[in-house]
């Protein structure tokens, strides 16, 4: 496979100035950002998103909307897929390694060998380029948590959202529900509007009592705001209000909930019901129930369909299994799993909803990631005790070739890790993902 470009040894030594990959903290970035001129009090209007799942999905319908409606827009995600600049998106362009690596001397520049994790010194080269690029919004993503993500330096966001929490990194916010939530809404600030999705009734309080408590105004899902499907189409409603909105292009019910969740920010954030028509019906979100139809990955798997998801933790089990029971329904295959998990997932947690669904699970590992990759012989017994056949694999394509073995039109669904993802798109596309170290 070809080797990246140079940046890779870029990103190597700013994941070498820290010891700690993530290390929560506001205080290392703030001096930095102070260092450089404050460039995040030079942005333009900010929809900062936090939450556990569909964060990605709502920040991509939040800019098919925007761009809908003439906006120039930045974007900023975690973690990239295949290549870091995946991350920055510069009024509707990834950045290009040149501008990439020049923010990147600068902030190594001004910092000065100082402790700063390798997710800190890249969201300040972010917002570096984001206040040097004209644009007319910035749609800024939490990478983990939200209280002390290093996104949370922004003083005074246009609109806040938090996307449904659930249990994920545990090992950094805690196995509490409403103590997770709590951290989420941290992003809430005095006077931004806080559009909320449906939460359970822990989340849900713990949340609304932290915006009273600041004075945000609240618009929560199921009391100001709801949406559903109905005929093939996206309702969206609200006290005055009501939609009737194309679908989501991206697959799945749960992308119902993220779309209701950005109509709603789009709302707050001023976009009038044709961009938000035209947003819904143009976004695209790769490794979200992705369905893959070219290249090495889908030529070694024949007369199979090949489906890829990054999703990783309970609750995201529990959609795409979801999903792959409708599609089920609707067009019955054999479905079989290749999955892998990071060391912190809860792989018998997200293979118990496929019980009785998948017919075999087989498990690999990866490469990438920020603490490697469960040993497949653990996910094997994660997958048995969720009451799944399961076996062991070596390699993606060994993989591919047992899913086909006695059904050679099976539907295979790639999935358990974004790093999983991001290597399944690179090995199709004969390009090495750039390592991810935070």
């Amino acid at each position: 496979m070809p080797k990246t470009d140079g940046l890779q040894p870029v990103l190597d030594r700013l994941a070498a100035l820290h010891p700690k990959k993530i290390d929560l903290s506001l205080g290392r970035l703030e001096a930095l950002l102070e260092k450089l001129g404050n460039p995040h009090h030079r942005l333009p209007p900010v929809i900062h998103v936090a939450g556990t799942n569909g964060k990605g999905s709502v920040c991509a319908s939040l800019r098919a909307m925007a761009e809908a409606a003439g906006e120039r827009v930045h974007v900023y995600t975690s973690p990239h897929l295949v290549r870091f600049n995946e991350r920055i998106v510069l009024a509707g362009d990834i950045v290009d390694d040149k501008r990439l690596t020049d923010a990147f001397a600068r902030c190594e520049a001004v910092n000065d060998g100082a402790p700063i994790t390798f997710f800190e010194i890249t969201t300040a080269a972010a917002f570096l380029l984001f206040s040097e690029t004209p644009a007319d919004r910035l749609i800024l993503e939490v990478g983990l948590g939200g209280r002390f993500d290093a996104t949370n330096v922004i003083p005074a966001p246009a609109v806040t959202v938090i996307t449904p929490v659930s249990l994920d990194h545990a090992e950094f916010l805690g196995s509490d529900i409403a103590g997770i939530a709590g951290e989420k809404a941290g992003i809430i600030k005095k006077g931004v509007p806080a559009i909320i999705g449906p939460q359970r009734p822990e989340a849900e309080d713990r949340i609304g009592a932290i915006a009273n408590a600041i004075g945000a105004p609240l618009r929560q899902w199921g009391r100001d705001y709801r949406a559903w499907s109905e005929q093939g189409r996206l309702v969206y409603e609200e006290e005055n209000l009501l939609w009737d909105l194309p679908r989501p292009a991206l697959e799945g019910e749960h992308q119902i909930i993220n779309a209701g969740i950005a109509v709603a920010a789009a709302r707050a954030a001023g976009f009038g019901e044709p961009a938000v028509r035209e947003g819904l019906e143009a976004v695209s979100w790769p490794a979200r129930l992705q369905r893959l139809t070219s290249g090495p990955v889908v030529d070694a798997a024949g007369d199979a369909e090949v489906w890829l998801d990054g999703g990783h933790n309970e609750a995201a089990g529990q959609a795409l299994a979801r999903a792959m029971a409708d599609l089920e329904a609707r067009s019955p295959r054999p479905l079989m799993l290749i999955c892998a998990f990071s060391p912190n997932k809860d792989a018998r947690g997200y293979l118990d909803h496929f019980q009785g669904l998948a017919r075999r699970v087989q498990a690999i590992s990866f490469s990438g990631g920020r603490g490697g990759s469960q040993p497949p012989a653990e996910i094997v017994k994660a997958a048995r005790k969720a009451g799944l056949t399961a076996e062991a694999n070596t390699d993606l394509f060994s993989a591919i070739a047992d899913a086909t073995r006695d059904d050679l039109a099976p539907r295979i669904l790639i999935c358990g890790s974004l790093y999983l993802a991001g290597e399944v798109l690179g090995l199709n596309a004969g390009i090495t993902p750039h390592a991810t170290s935070g």
